[in-house]
């Protein structure tokens, strides 16, 4: 196998990466991924398997049903890989926003089942916030973070705020904020020369103080899930430095909703730290795409189809 564990760190991806049809192909051929969309239907109430396989798209896109779905998928594909590979362990783990939550599963810190129950409080209650403080997001491309950082103090007014969500990468960063902001610094941004500015499909200001109403109950239900501290780090998005102990790990999980995913860092961060190779496990390649952009000399390979085992079965 090419990926040396003592080198390797699992990515694990967030919203945005969702496909229809995710997670089939792993469930229809391996017994491993099968059981987890089983108990996951069992414990969500509802079928979050055929909704992952078959949509409708417009349902799967609802954050409520999202962030399940993308960490089954992970888990899914976690587990079967496990099973091919059952003396891998990666020396790092990192999850761009929700995708930390996976991660939290694959370091033995949170169980798969109260995981699934607290991305789906996670889901709901950002939802809700989106409903009493509707906003939006969008996506920056070529302008550098100082620059917009500057672009979102001036656009901010009053209670009409817009911050820095996720500093994907160099050159593509996501913005975060009431409408009003968001019209505001896109136009800004427009003005000052980025390549392009383009608002997300989603209605929610994630990563932005318009979560606030949701924290007190996301907080609570962090509370009640039971956490242990990890076996190997995993690396913050909020500091973007590896933290390993169940009081910090709560304190992530409750910034999250209103602080800067500073996914940049945390790659460098992880290449600083000896990492030479990634794994992303779940829906897509998203991650790998943003690690090319920060750094062009690390491998990394998906986890999410069958095909993709094949390939490293064929590298032992």
């Amino acid at each position: 196998m090419i990926f040396d564990p003592s080198s390797c760190a699992y990515l694990f991806p967030g919203q945005g990466s969702q496909t229809l049809g995710m997670g089939s192909q792993l469930a229809r051929k391996f017994h491993a991924a099968r059981e987890i969309y089983k108990e996951a239907d069992e414990i969500l109430g509802y079928p979050i398997s055929l909704l992952s396989w078959n949509g409708p798209d417009s349902e799967l896109n609802d954050t409520v049903n999202t962030q399940p779905a993308l960490l089954v998928h992970s888990i899914a594909s976690l587990r079967v890989f496990q099973e091919r590979f059952p003396d891998f362990q990666p020396t790092l783990v990192a999850g761009h926003s929700l995708g930390q939550i996976s991660a939290l599963v694959s370091v033995g810190s949170i169980s798969y089942p109260d995981a699934l129950r607290l991305v789906r409080k996670r889901g709901e209650v950002m939802k809700a916030a989106g409903d009493l403080a509707p906003g939006g997001m969008a996506a920056v491309l070529g302008l550098d973070i100082d620059i917009l950082e500057h672009i979102c103090r001036d656009a901010s007014k009053g209670n009409e705020i817009v911050q820095i969500a996720n500093d994907n990468c160099p050159g593509q960063v996501v913005v975060s904020g009431s409408k009003p902001a968001l019209d505001r610094f896109i136009d800004m941004a427009n003005a000052v020369g980025a390549k392009r500015v383009f608002k997300l499909p989603i209605s929610i200001a994630a990563h932005s103080p318009l979560m606030e109403s949701a924290q007190e109950e996301f907080n609570q239900a962090v509370d009640n899930t039971p956490i242990k501290d990890t076996i190997i780090p995993i690396i913050s998005n909020i500091t973007a430095k590896p933290i390993r102990t169940a009081d910090k790990i709560r304190h992530e999980l409750r910034s999250q909703l209103t602080k800067q995913v500073r996914w940049t860092d945390s790659i460098k961060c992880m290449i600083d730290l000896g990492i030479k190779s990634f794994l992303e496990i779940g829906s897509g390649s998203v991650l790998l795409g943003l690690l090319k952009r920060i750094d062009r000399q690390s491998k990394g390979m998906s986890i999410e189809k069958p095909e993709d085992l094949e390939l490293l079965v064929g590298t032992d």
